[in-house]
């Protein structure tokens, strides 16, 4: 995995080391001695070259110094720029030097992304793991994506199993109320005709003289529930006249009545009072 990253930025460097030794030499050969020409370009590829090598060293002990950086980025500012110079004034091929100028550049880029993966890489042990926690959290979804499913589709038939329960609740319901309605209009036939009125009056009278000739059919229909009546359903009492209604139970018999003897006679009469009022009134008559 490491040469992925560094092989293209160890040919990108070496591509741009000799553009621009050559393109030193060529230039400045017209101008200046060749071997001074060829000192300049080896000036600027050994200082580009040395500058990485030192930036190389600080990233493999973990470590990074802006100034070397800076160093290095000039070198391949400087090479760039003579590449670019050169191609401006060449009367041949111009475009084509143009167009290689940017090598240096592209070269300490790729430099850039192998320091960043070297920064992130992650040992085998440790991408076997994340692999293994990935693995498993999507074992984890896939399972509660299942257990969804199952219960969604085990209420979709318990849904089902109880409107179907419903729907032939309400069958037997109607069919019960139409037979329920048929007796009742042939009962409701029966009581409303002459000969059977009269036939039903003669059989009766015989056995129950004195009834009237005409029976009723019994309450068929909706009913409506009696309310139900509360312990103090009575309007309360106040406290003279309760007083009054203790004092006559307690001294109705000779001697007086006990407490509790007034109280169950005072239940029994149909009066109502709380426990607290009833024997407040009692020590009131009693002092």
């Amino acid at each position: 995995m490491r040469a992925k990253t560094v092989l293209p930025a160890v040919a990108m460097t070496a591509v741009s080391m000799v553009l621009t030794l050559a393109v030193v030499v060529m230039w400045l050969g017209t101008a200046v001695p060749w071997p001074v020409a060829l000192v300049v370009g080896l000036g600027i590829d050994g200082g580009w070259l040395a500058t990485l090598a030192y930036e190389r060293r600080l990233a493999a002990q973990g470590d990074h110094n802006r100034a070397v950086t800076a160093v290095g980025w000039s070198f391949g500012i400087l090479a760039a720029a003579v590449l670019i110079a050169h191609a401006l004034t060449a009367e041949e091929s111009a475009g084509a030097w143009l167009a290689v100028a940017w090598l240096p550049i592209a070269a300490k880029a790729l430099w850039l992304v192998h320091s960043m993966w070297e920064r992130t890489a992650l040992t085998p042990v440790a991408l076997d793991a994340i692999r293994g926690i990935q693995q498993e959290a999507r074992d984890e979804a896939a399972v509660a994506r299942a257990r969804l499913r199952a219960e969604a589709a085990t209420e979709e038939t318990r849904l089902t199993a109880v409107t179907e329960a419903g729907a032939r609740v309400a069958r037997v319901q109607a069919k019960t109320a139409q037979t329920l309605s048929s007796a009742w209009s042939t009962l409701e036939t029966a009581r409303a005709g002459e000969d059977t009125g009269r036939a039903l009056t003669s059989v009766t009278a015989r056995v129950t003289p004195g009834v009237t000739p005409r029976w009723e059919l019994p309450v068929w229909g909706p009913t409506e529930p009696l309310a139900a009546r509360s312990l103090e359903s009575a309007p309360a009492l106040t406290d003279e006249a309760l007083d009054v209604i203790v004092d006559e139970i307690r001294t109705s018999e000779t001697p007086a009545l006990s407490y509790r003897e007034m109280a169950a006679r005072f239940r029994a009469a149909g009066h109502s009072a709380s426990e607290v009022r009833l024997r407040a009134a009692w020590k009131r008559v009693a002092a």
